[in-house]
């Protein structure tokens, strides 16, 4: 992975595969998302009390919080297996029939980015979830026959980083919705302190924090930097991820105390130092920094806004007096093309004029 994507909450096959190993197994383990935690675990209880399959449950939030994770737990919490597969592979109704006549009781099926599934198969899956049946049709035409084949009970533990994208009778069809929160420092902390002990890492308390305060509260991000504050101690120091060694190595990786890489600070030096500040408008930001649009507005722009560091409005963007105080500069008090001069002026200012002689 390059350094620009040190601080992207996207992963690679490479990286999935990586991060089974520190995957937490049981929702006791699971580190943060204490409301989620504790709504799963009730429903997950009653479920199993019963003997049935829990409701369908529904995960929305950015990418790196533990969505896949937590689908995981869930199979695992009741013993049953999992299977996995993702929305854009379900081009037709046919593969989703596939995957659903396989299913063995209780089995977990796990629907990665589910808002990207084929609208042919989402709407076979409504009656997979609601009654555990699906119609396969035969032929074409007037001859056509449909052909209802059940479905063992399961639970479908949807996932999705964009939940304004899914249709309305999907989401009523869930029992369980739950919104991942981004992670505080202290979170991500026992996160890392978790993972060096998998890793085995000699991580300090304040080598720990000083990750975590530039992981952009994303336990993936904390992961990944952790495994270069690793190959750095072990390369250039004694083996131990101090505070100092962190800084250092992250430094080299262009990772910023805040957690911006070298296109979020491109982005901010244009704003502030070439625009004064904005409004600029987003393709002639993402010219002067040599990147594309979709670029800037999907990569970068998200934790500058986030973080408070850039703000959008209808003329263009603008940079904020916290963007200025992290580039070591003082906040312009009148930002290049932010003032407008007033429509109609003050007729206070204007010269007397001699008074209209009366017509009588």
């Amino acid at each position: 992975m390059s350094a620009d994507g040190l601080v992207s909450a996207a992963a690679s096959a490479e990286e999935q595969a990586f991060e089974a190993g520190l995957r937490p197994r049981t929702l006791t383990e699971f580190v943060g998302q204490r409301k989620v935690r504790e709504q799963l675990s009730i429903m997950l209880e009653g479920a199993r009390a019963r003997g049935h399959p829990p409701d369908h449950v529904l995960l929305s939030g950015p990418p790196g919080l533990g969505k896949t994770s937590l689908a995981m737990i869930i199979a695992e919490e009741l013993a049953v297996p999992l299977r996995m597969t993702s929305g854009p592979a379900i081009e037709r109704a046919g593969d989703l029939v596939a995957i659903l006549t396989a299913l063995s009781p209780g089995e977990v099926l796990f629907l990665d980015e589910i808002h990207r599934i084929a609208r042919p198969a989402e709407e076979l899956l409504y009656a997979a979830m609601e009654d555990f049946r699906v119609d396969v049709i035969l032929g074409k035409g007037p001859g056509a026959t449909a052909i209802p084949l059940d479905v063992a009970p399961f639970t479908l533990v949807g996932a999705t980083t964009r939940s304004g994208l899914l249709t309305g009778p999907l989401r009523d069809r869930f029992g369980f919705t739950a919104h991942l929160d981004f992670y505080s420092p202290d979170e991500l902390a026992r996160v890392l302190t978790r993972s060096a002990g998998l890793l085995g890492v000699s991580l300090t308390e304040q080598g720990a924090t000083e990750i975590a305060g530039r992981s952009r509260g994303t336990p993936r991000i904390a992961n990944r930097l952790l495994r270069r504050v690793r190959d750095y101690a072990e390369v250039r120091a004694d083996g131990v991820a101090t505070r100092d060694v962190a800084q250092a190595a992250l430094r080299i990786y262009d990772v910023d105390g805040l957690g911006l890489d070298r296109l979020d600070r491109a982005v901010l030096e244009a704003l502030v130092g070439r625009f004064g500040g904005g409004p600029v408008g987003l393709t002639t930001l993402a010219v002067s920094v040599g990147e594309e649009p979709e670029t800037v507005e999907d990569v970068a722009e998200p934790f500058l806004l986030r973080a408070g560091l850039l703000i959008r409005t209808s003329r263009g963007r603008v940079a904020t007096a916290a963007a200025f105080e992290h580039l070591g500069l003082e906040p312009i008090a009148e930002p290049l093309g932010r003032s407008q001069a007033p429509l109609f002026p003050d007729t206070a200012l204007l010269p007397d004029t001699a008074p209209i002689p009366d017509g009588g």
